[in-house]
């Protein structure tokens, strides 16, 4: 836009910050967690009354995979969020990696998937992330984006439905859950489960989204996406879908694979809500 530096090596480098952030939530069977999470700030120089933008990172399917996770920074899409006019915000949340704790998300095996208890668990995390954004001096509260990849896609478009103060949009990369390469590639787990659940959010849909799948992503195969999103849009809920091109032998990384794939969508997006881009 106009006005605005542009992304190239000359322009003043991001600041980050790492640090520890207290957070309670009421697990799935109604117990208290509380655990110290840990979160990235990456903020442009001098912020004054920049928007934020919190990224949720997905899930492995491994209890090994999520403890070497270790701290989750997306360091190449954080700078340029950033770059961009972001203050943004990468928490590791509760269960993975230098964070750690019980594992609130999991949502049940593959035959019978609970995938709103495991959002709603997220959705808990985010919202306390959020109101540290907003006590940020650099900040304005008022205008705020989730985005989500894969596990974390879903929860953006949960974060949505969920009335959250000065969230402007969310925007869902490889959105899902239940996949596995192993035993059954292009066919999630209980897809019509998951089907359900986003229309349920589509039902309480506060807040424009954006849903950005590769067309060979591997994880959820070429027809679940587009029937989850009819299932969200069917019920009420505003978005655009995008198919992004095949990358490699699976899209599904696509968000931190093939940036270049996704920087238009994203900042017409973005505008269209009167935010950096």
């Amino acid at each position: 836009m106009a006005g605005q530096p542009a992304l190239g090596a000359t322009a003043p480098r991001p600041v980050t910050r790492r640090l520890r952030l207290e957070v309670s939530i009421r697990g799935p069977l109604g117990w208290p967690v509380h655990r110290a999470m840990a979160l990235t700030v990456v903020e442009p120089p001098a912020a004054r009354h920049c928007p934020f933008l919190v990224i949720l990172h997905g899930r492995p399917g491994s209890v090994d995979a999520r403890v070497r996770m270790g701290l989750v920074e997306f360091p190449g899409n954080a700078d340029y969020f950033a770059r961009l006019g972001y203050v943004v915000l990468v928490p590791t949340r509760v269960g993975y990696g230098v964070t750690g704790g019980p594992d609130i998300e999991y949502t049940g095996p593959c035959f019978y998937k609970d995938y709103g208890r495991g959002m709603e668990m997220v959705v808990q995390e985010l919202r306390q992330v959020m109101r540290y954004a907003a006590a940020l001096p650099g900040v304005d509260p008022r205008r705020g984006l989730v985005v989500g990849d894969s596990f974390g896609g879903v929860a953006a478009v949960a974060a949505a439905a969920a009335g959250l103060p000065g969230l402007r949009g969310a925007v869902n990369f490889s959105g899902g859950d239940g996949g596995d390469l192993m035993h059954h590639i292009d066919h999630p787990c209980r897809a019509d489960q998951m089907a359900s659940t986003l229309a349920a959010y589509g039902r309480r849909d506060r807040v424009p989204t954006l849903w950005l799948y590769s067309a060979n992503d591997r994880y959820w195969g070429a027809q679940a996406p587009r029937r989850w999103f009819d299932a969200f849009v069917g019920a009420g809920g505003r978005g655009r879908f995008i198919e992004l091109p095949a990358d490699k032998n699976n899209g599904h990384f696509i968000f931190n694979r093939n940036p270049q794939a996704w920087h238009g969508a994203f900042e017409a997006f973005a505008a269209s809500l009167g935010l950096p881009s």
